[in-house]
């Protein structure tokens, strides 16, 4: 699919978090600057809009590793693992040694081994115009067939 402005990844985000319950994962996939953290900013602040909060400024968490959101009864925590270069790091994170009835978001996740049951893979890449990105959706348990219900 062609996301062909930044109104538009709004509107998917919004897709998403229709679906979005505690304890699931979104991993975010693409290279820096395609619209990892934009992504993650309109679901936190959507769901912050839903549930009629203050917008809160999302930030990418590259240097903290990770920012958490606690919205009325939902805690978002949002992952950049840019930095992590072996998985050994992770465990220091503990991403999913706990039981947390919270969402996992994460930018980078491709040292993530851990067998998850509802997780939505969202890979983005750059347009052919400056202003487009391509997105695709590949997800597992109750996500399987969301690229079809977008």
């Amino acid at each position: 699919m062609i996301v062909k402005s930044l109104d538009h990844l709004n509107k998917i985000s919004e897709i998403i978090l229709k679906k979005l319950d505690k304890k699931d994962c979104l991993f975010l996939i693409g290279e820096i600057g395609v619209g990892k953290t934009t992504l993650t900013r309109y679901l936190i602040n959507n769901l912050q809009k839903q549930k009629g909060l203050s917008l809160t400024e999302v930030l990418s968490p590259t240097f903290n590793l990770l920012y958490e959101y606690e919205i009325n009864d939902f805690k978002i925590m949002h992952y950049d693992l840019y930095r992590i270069k072996e998985t050994k790091e992770l465990k220091h994170l503990g991403i999913f040694s706990e039981e947390l009835d919270a969402v996992k978001i994460v930018e980078w996740p491709d040292l993530i081994k851990t067998p998850l049951q509802d997780k939505l893979e969202v890979h983005l890449r750059y347009g052919e115009k400056e202003n487009e990105r391509e997105i695709e959706f590949k997800g597992l348990g109750k996500w399987e067939n969301f690229k079809n219900e977008i």
